[in-house]
This record gives C-alpha cells, sequence and structure tokens, in this order.
C-alpha cells in the first residue's frame, strides 16, 4: 500500500506523515520524502546552485524516486540519498532502507509526475492558506537549513511562488482526499490510521490463512 501526500511548501504534510507513522508503528511504515531525491547540483558553483529553481518538477530525480518505490513495493531494499540543502549536493553515504507493508510518500510534486501518481493507492492533499505556509517555509529555512531572510523571500518570489501555481496548485485535482488547515486535520489523519491497520489487519490474516495452507500440505 503506498500512500501520497501532497501540497505546497509548508502546508504541514512532513508533520501529517510523521504522525501517520508515530500512530501506526514504524515497523509497518515507511516514510519516503521527495526532498531526498533533488538531483546533485555539485558539478555547479554554488552560487549558481543558489540560483537554481528547486520548485519546478526539473528539479527532482524523478526516475530514482519512481524505481525506489517500485522496488520497495517489490519487497526490496533500497538506498536512499540523502541531501544537504545547505550546499544543494548529495552526501556520498545513503539511507538503508528496508521494505514494509505501507509506504508513504510526501513532496510537493508527486501529484505533478505521473509515474509516481500511478503507483500510489491513497492520494492524499494537504491544503493550507498561502500566508501560513510562507510563515513556515520562512522559519525552516532559517533555522534548519541555514538561510537568510532575505534569501527565503527572493526564492519564494522568484520560484516558489509562480511554480506552486503552475504546478502544485493544479495537481490538488489528482487528490482522493483533501486535508484542510485546523482541526479537521485530525480526522483525516485518523482516517488514514484507520484504513492503514485494516490494510495490515488483511496482510496479516491473509499470511496466517497462507502459512495455514503450508502446514497442511
Amino acid at each position: 500500500m503506498i500512500i501520497g501526500i501532497c501540497g505546497g511548501t509548508g502546508s504541514g504534510k512532513t508533520t501529517i506523515a510523521r504522525k501517520i507513522v508515530e500512530a501506526v508503528g514504524k515497523e509497518n511504515v515507511i516514510l519516503v520524502e521527495q526532498d531526498s531525491y533533488y538531483r546533485n547540483l555539485a558539478d555547479m558553483p554554488l552560487d549558481e546552485r543558489h540560483q537554481a529553481n528547486f520548485d519546478h518538477p526539473d528539479s527532482i530525480d524523478s526516475e530514482m524516486l519512481v524505481n525506489h518505490l517500485k522496488r520497495l513495493k517489490s519487497g526490496h531494499s533500497i538506498e536512499m540519498p540523502i541531501y544537504d540543502f545547505a550546499t544543494h549536493t548529495r552526501s556520498d553515504e545513503t539511507e538503508h532502507i528496508s521494505p514494509k507493508p505501507v509506504i508513504i510518500v510526501e513532496g510537493i510534486l508527486i501529484f505533478s509526475e505521473s509515474r509516481v501518481l500511478d503507483l500510489l493507492d491513497v492520494r492524499i492533499f494537504v491544503d493550507t492558506p498561502d500566508d501560513i505556509r510562507f510563515i513556515r517555509r520562512l522559519r525552516r529555512d532559517i533555522v534548519e537549513r541555514g538561510r537568510t531572510v532575505e534569501s527565503v523571500i527572493a526564492q519564494y518570489y522568484e520560484t516558489v511562488r509562480p511554480m506552486h501555481f503552475e504546478f502544485v496548485e493544479p495537481s490538488k485535482r489528482n487528490a482522493d482526499i483533501i486535508i484542510p488547515e485546523g482541526r479537521d486535520q485530525q480526522i483525516g489523519i485518523e482516517f488514514l490510521c484507520s484504513k492503514i491497520r485494516e490494510e495490515l489487519s488483511k496482510e496479516l490474516l491473509q499470511k496466517s490463512g497462507q502459512n495455514f495452507s503450508n502446514s497442511n500440505e
């Protein structure tokens, strides 16, 4: 079962994804963040890297992301890249991810890539007002990614905002469920957790039935 959680930058999709993992259990769920699959810009001068458009679908190594999702779905492990947002490069190290019954993939552009979209069993869009998203992004990029206020604002006007309206917002039509910002968010989380537990129970029963059948052969 692969669940896709999409939404604009700062919409809260990562928080929702992590709450689901916490509620259902890390032993059952893998969280794949699209941010890990940004293309490696190590061959570009640092000044040019800072000017790159990270909100366009071409900034994502979709080929690797799709390949990794397919491998996990078929029961194989992957080596997920680790991305350095300060230098816009990939680390030489990777994170070993073993397959689990449920995969959650989240990112701003996952509904804009048809190959990812086709792999998703459930599609969730987190709908959050623009002003709240901008404030969250500003705080995150300063605290977690070492950016300045000026650089975050400039990037927001030059690429983040226009790319949101060109790619992210239109992709909302691909969602099965739209979770709004606010108190209704918890209802959406509880619904998803209930759906996941239901699927896990089905898989457990199926395995028990197979084991019983094998023991009688």
